[in-house]
């Protein structure tokens, strides 16, 4: 990677990884791009475009004017919006990814995009889930996290495109806010815990998921778009995880640290049936084996960085 794109770069993910990848390839080097502009550093902090990523046209001018050689698509409508508004996920999450794929062929840039856990489903092993299993979503984000997997594949075998991509689990961040994913209330419980040392958990006691602190996920991607290709065995849907906790086990973690902090449950069944059509916990070997993925946070280390960085970010 030396010139770089990335759409969706205001996001929970792009938000972060922009300013990481600008210390990294120097600030010129990587244009971010989104649907509208804001005043983070993200946006502010080298070249801006907005960018609808239903425009492929707009899309494939900025990545030739930028010169870019890598690709990095974020744009996409999460789990519980997708939900919302099935129609409306479909086409922006597999109409900007053709768009995006597109423009890597015609470009010849590297390209990466991220699957998710949610691209597993109720019939799939629900503990340790193997990275070649069974794939049947129930949701619509599920699907089109499928879908996409598919389609990068298939812009490798035909075309010859260098994709790539990470099957994330729940992704936790205290610089962005949550985006309206089902895992979002492993974030808003910090948020909460000290604004008013209290929360309500929409995800029901007893339910498990995969997590990941923002840092391990940003270095994930590096690792992977700098790993030697012909390493590669699982290009676009390897298995990522930290971590795999409840809610009652991450506020027992909160409670080491903010006495008296409580939690109650009030579920959503739109959340809840999404996740618990998710694996409990996810085999990354495959990860591990092919490009040396290792995570370096765990549940304790990643509540205590959370709790100090927020309670300066809150005042």
């Amino acid at each position: 990677m030396k010139r770089i794109m990335i759409t969706g770069a205001l996001g929970q993910i792009g938000s972060e990884l922009t300013i990481k990848l600008r210390d990294i390839y120097g600030a010129d080097n990587v244009l971010a791009t989104d649907i509208r502009e804001n005043d983070s550093d993200a946006a502010k902090g080298g070249p801006f475009s907005i960018l609808d990523v239903m425009d492929g046209k707009k899309m494939a001018s900025l990545a030739e004017n930028h010169k870019a050689d890598t690709i990095i698509h974020m744009a996409a409508l999460l789990s519980a919006t997708a939900e919302a508004n099935p129609v409306f996920a479909w086409n922006l999450n597999m109409g900007g990814l053709m768009n995006a794929l597109e423009t890597a062929r015609e470009q010849k840039c590297q390209f990466f995009t991220p699957s998710s856990i949610g691209a597993f489903g109720p019939s799939t092993p629900k503990d340790l889930t193997p990275q070649d299993t069974v794939q049947r979503p129930t949701t619509m984000y599920g699907v089109n996290k499928v879908a996409g997997e598919l389609l990068a594949d298939y812009y490798y075998h035909r075309f010859a495109v260098d994709t790539r991509g990470l099957r994330f689990p729940g992704l936790i961040s205290y610089v962005a806010p949550p985006g309206g994913g089902t895992t979002d209330y492993a974030v808003e419980i910090y948020y909460e815990a000290i604004k008013n040392g209290r929360y309500t958990s929409y995800i029901e006691q007893g339910t498990y998921m995969d997590m990941m602190y923002m840092p391990d996920a940003l270095d994930a991607i590096i690792n992977l778009m700098e790993a030697s290709p012909e390493k590669l065995i699982h290009r676009n849907s390897f298995n990522v995880s930290a971590m795999s906790f409840s809610p009652e086990e991450i506020s027992a973690e909160i409670k080491k640290h903010i006495t008296g902090f409580e939690m109650s449950y009030d579920v959503d069944p739109i959340r809840q049936s999404i996740a618990d059509s998710w694996p409990n916990s996810i085999d990354s070997s495959a990860a591990k084996e092919e490009w040396g993925f290792k995570a370096k946070y765990d549940l304790s280390s990643m509540s205590i960085d959370m709790l100090n960085k927020l309670k300066a970010k809150l005042g």
